[in-house]
């Protein structure tokens, strides 16, 4: 008997997971449908190699590819060339965060680059049986890609074979992704005399995304994200957002705030989104490119999450933000062709192209009050996203947009949600204060509570 209610137990266990994996597939399936064909450019340390995590990396790497996602991958050497350096008795010398590069510096930048190279190329190649890198064939190409010049002299300071991105061949890479390869670029570049220079991954990663015109530039770095002036998690920053934190001065990770001036660079030069991703958190670019709520630190030019007024393109989307809701009885059901008919009534919450929000204005004229006023409803925010304020920023816009029909009260309807308009300054009335035109059409039976604020 113990044995058979041990089964259930695993059973129910199993069937819960079942359901969150099926759950996941389907809110992963527009993204998936998005990003088929998409440049992305990941950059990442040598400390990646040095850490535990490194093969579920490869692993994600993998199925990104098989989703038909165009990878560049850039990787740096740091740790691997300060190995290499000590292993010779030298010592590393740097001024301004930048390496100086000497002669005998440059044939350890070669050897550790070329270790560090193969050995990311070994990863990716895994293709042992029950793993989830079993039956793939990642086809791993690479090449003299990068121009480059020497940084030259700084504060007296000669860097010698140090060097900066004059040009990168774009033409060549999009061929090696034509042909469904994932690019790895190994931060070193030639001059047009022949000469070797060692270059930041940072700057690589910056002008290979900015030539490519790549739809998303990544960082892995050994942080949560991009922090604000007390320390808080900021899921999302605009580029002029960014700026301002660096002009302040806010400490960042120290990894992060190498990468973060050319993040800014990259989002001005055209790159539409810019992340900024934990690379010890198993998964973090799973969840940030097929959930909604993602995880890390996303940089664009503008707000990530907009207003705007809604479209009849917008129906379908519309009519499943609400369905849950109606569902549950929170809201009145709205058929297809009534929101057709009023959809111009409706703003939206838009969410990097996702509706995760919306409410509506009806203005009502009643000849006895001698005022005008609106009616607010289906004022609704998806659960995952109430706690970041998009209600309040709905209620705002509704309310700008009555004072400008010159109403000059607003009102709602509602059977679960009265205290958070309470709180909000609006203080329950009954229905002889409805407009006429609303008042014919209360509904008894729902018993709706009406609370009216005046502008």
């Amino acid at each position: 008997m113990a044995a058979i209610e041990s089964t259930e137990e695993n059973y129910g266990d199993n069937t819960l997971n079942n359901s969150a994996l099926v759950a996941w597939v389907r809110q992963a399936a527009p993204y998936i449908h998005a990003f088929r064909g998409r440049t992305f450019v990941i950059a990442f340390g040598g400390e990646v190699l040095e850490d535990s995590i490194a093969q579920a990396l490869a692993q994600d790497f993998n199925l990104l590819a098989s989703l038909g996602i165009r990878l560049v991958l850039v990787h740096g050497a740091r740790p691997q060339i300060d190995a290499e350096m000590r292993r010779r008795g030298l010592k590393p010398q740097f001024h301004k965060g930048l390496r100086i590069t000497d002669s005998e510096t440059l044939e350890c930048v070669k050897s550790a680059m070329g270790v560090a190279r193969i050995d990311i190329e070994a990863l990716l190649s895994q293709g042992m049986p029950n793993t989830p890198m079993a039956g793939a064939w990642m086809r791993v190409t690479g090449g003299n890609f990068i121009t480059a010049k020497p940084v030259g002299v700084v504060d007296g300071v000669d860097y010698q074979y140090s060097g900066a991105v004059r040009k990168i061949i774009a033409d060549e890479i999009k061929a090696d992704l034509d042909q469904q390869n994932v690019v790895l670029i190994t931060p070193l570049g030639v001059s047009p005399t022949g000469e070797i220079f060692n270059l930041a991954w940072e700057e690589v990663a910056e002008s290979v995304a900015v030539a490519l015109q790549a739809d998303k530039l990544i960082y892995l770095c050994a942080a949560p994200g991009v922090v604000d002036k007390r320390g808080q998690l900021r899921d999302a920053v605009t580029a002029d957002e960014a700026e301002k934190l660096l002009a302040r001065r806010v400490k960042q990770a120290p990894e992060l705030a190498r990468v973060l001036p050319g993040a800014v660079r990259a989002c001005r030069a055209g790159i539409g989104r810019v992340h900024f991703l934990d690379r010890l958190a198993d998964g973090a670019m799973l969840m940030e490119f097929f959930t909604r709520q993602g995880v890390g630190t996303i940089m664009t030019n503008a707000p990530l999450v907009r207003l705007r007024e809604a479209l009849v393109d917008d129906v379908g989307a519309l009519l499943a933000l609400i369905a849950p809701f109606e569902a549950d009885g929170t809201l009145v059901k709205r058929g297809r062709e009534r929101l057709e008919m009023e959809i111009g009534r409706f703003t939206l919450l838009d969410h990097d192209g996702v509706i995760i929000g919306c409410a509506a204005l009806y203005p009502f004229a009643d000849a006895k009050a001698k005022e005008k006023a609106g009616e607010l409803a289906c004022l609704v925010v998806m659960p995952e996203y109430r706690r970041c304020g998009f209600g309040d920023q709905l209620l705002g816009h509704l309310e700008a947009r009555a004072k400008k029909l010159r109403l000059k009260r607003l009102f709602v309807l509602t059977t679960r949600t009265a205290h958070w308009f309470i709180e909000r300054g609006f203080a329950e009335t009954d229905v002889e204060h409805l407009p006429d035109a609303k008042r014919e059409l209360y509904n008894y039976q729902r018993r709706s509570k009406i609370l009216a604020r005046t502008l």
